[in-house]
């Protein structure tokens, strides 16, 4: 064989190697996309049970907290009504009975 033969033989064989390593390496990264799709499917019940947890969490705080404000908000509605009925007994020369001590 003449060397020119040679070199385009050489580098033929340069580039076959070339795209060979490229289609291993998109096979391997696509094997590694596989895997890690793989385990995020199997992580992803975990995480959704942690985050319905966490919800549940949520939803008793803000149930407990709603109370809490409505509680309040009562208490302030006794105390407005307590004060009215303290005025309209005053004028009519009346009281509310207080036990001293």
């Amino acid at each position: 064989m003449s060397v020119e033969k040679m070199t385009k033989v050489e580098e033929s064989f340069q580039k076959a190697m070339g795209l060979k390593k490229m289609v291993d390496r998109w096979r391997n990264s696509h094997t590694h996309c596989l895997w890690q799709m793989a385990l995020g499917q199997r992580r992803n019940p975990y995480a959704t049970l942690r985050m319905q947890d966490t919800m549940v969490q949520e939803l008793a705080l803000a149930k407990k907290q709603l109370l809490m404000v409505r509680q309040a908000a009562l208490h302030q509605l006794f105390e407005k009504e307590h004060q009215q009925y303290q005025q309209e007994l005053n004028q009519m020369g009346k009281a509310f009975y207080v036990e001293r001590f």
